[in-house]
């Protein structure tokens, strides 16, 4: 049976990805790196068929496939694919690649499961093991006009989700039940379902859908809203409440297509929200507007993340800014492959921002009640953030 991709990453983009790694590695002593994780994989091998992925420091990458290699070569455009019959060749496989021996070799340790590299430390030998993910992170986190044309078509995605919520919103219907015709508008439009996070033990489906008091209800999930689920096995996003009148509804999902997504958030409501949301509401508003005018070529995440919380204090709503009872300590967080991505507009991340990042920006106030607020996804540019994500950014009532 044929198999044929429909969507490829060019090998232009591939090299070029690879070429920016390199570069850093050599300012770090590093022979080369080797990459596992299936996110890293479909970024620098335009695939995630079972492999290793090979970059020296000098010379062309090669991907080392144990499963499966004819579709590995359908999809990766790298030149050199090869099979790798056992992992017990990988080290023999990679003196014949570079011709000397390995004294440093970079890893995913944010990501590699401790029983792989100590698997890896043994079959390396005396080859020492450094951890190269901050510089895989930080290639990542500049997006190409490749990637950022991908993610565009995302947001077409979300276009679609969002405006079809008015169609199917209506008193009595059940969070889940609302999430379920919003996600089939997704499926049908090709949103691969599956999102990608980092983050060890965090994991979100679609995203998150939930009204009233619901969106109020604390979880283990890093961000500001939780909502209860289904069941304490998946403690999050929409549940068996009926939706009323009168309360605010957040569409908080993630729009993924051809491996990149862009997130979203925006505020329904049957009805009239109580003047204190509608309030907060305008105060997100305010933090979103004034973070795209402070976000420029070279701003401080942490200091960004300041200036929000200074303005939820002046009005009174620091304490709900983010999460309550526990808010979480960020306002953006980059996204393309993953989630979870560089930057983070966050306490404690002075990382200046780049050309071509992109990141989430999400104001919220969360109160008992409920909770309020906005996000999209921009482009930090020469001129300033270029939003990614459109729609109308007003209450949306019904």
């Amino acid at each position: 049976m044929y198999y044929a991709p429909v969507h490829i990453t060019p090998r232009a983009e591939l090299e070029a990805r690879a070429a920016r790694l390199q570069s850093l590695m050599s300012d770090s002593d590093l022979d080369g790196a080797i990459i596992v994780q299936n996110a890293d994989l479909f970024y620098f091998a335009g695939t995630v068929q079972r492999a290793n992925l090979f970059i020296p420091v000098q010379g062309n990458p090669v991907l080392l496939v144990k499963k499966n290699l004819e579709r590995a070569k359908r999809e990766s455009t790298l030149e050199k694919i090869v099979p790798l019959p056992s992992m017990k060749e990988l080290p023999s496989v990679l003196a014949t690649y570079t011709g000397h021996k390995l004294n440093r070799i970079g890893f995913e340790l944010d990501v590699l499961p401790v029983n792989q590299f100590f698997y890896y430390q043994r079959l390396l030998g005396d080859t020492k093991i450094v951890d190269a993910s901050r510089l895989i992170r930080q290639v990542r986190a500049v997006k190409s006009e490749y990637e950022i044309g991908l993610l565009k078509d995302a947001a077409g995605l979300n276009q679609a989700m969002f405006s079809s919520v008015r169609e199917f919103l209506r008193e009595g219907i059940t969070e889940v039940e609302l999430a379920g015709q919003l996600e089939n508008v997704y499926r049908r439009r090709g949103h691969q379902c599956h999102i990608r996070m980092r983050g060890f033990n965090m994991e979100i489906v679609y995203g998150h859908l939930m009204s009233g008091w619901n969106l109020a209800i604390p979880t283990f999930f890093d961000g500001p809203t939780g909502g209860s689920g289904l069941n304490p096995s998946f403690p999050q996003g929409a549940g068996m409440k009926a939706i009323g009148r009168d309360e605010p509804v957040m569409v908080d999902y993630v729009g993924v297509l051809n491996g990149y997504m862009v997130d979203q958030a925006r505020i329904f409501c049957i009805g009239r929200l109580p003047d204190k949301l509608v309030r907060a509401y305008h105060v997100s508003i305010e933090i979103q507007e004034l973070i795209k005018e402070k976000a420029v070529i070279g701003a401080s995440c942490t200091h960004l993340y300041e200036i929000a919380l200074e303005v939820a204090r002046k009005y009174g709503l620091g304490e709900h800014f983010m999460g309550y009872p526990e808010p979480v300590a960020f306002i953006g967080h980059g996204l393309g492959i993953e989630l979870d991505e560089l930057p983070v507009l966050a306490r404690g991340y002075d990382l200046p921002l780049e050309q071509n990042m992109v990141f989430a920006l999400e104001p919220k106030f969360v109160f008992p009640e409920g909770a309020v607020g906005i996000e999209n996804t921009y482009r930090v540019t020469a001129n300033g953030l270029e939003s990614i994500t459109e729609f109308d950014e007003s209450i949306g009532y019904l």
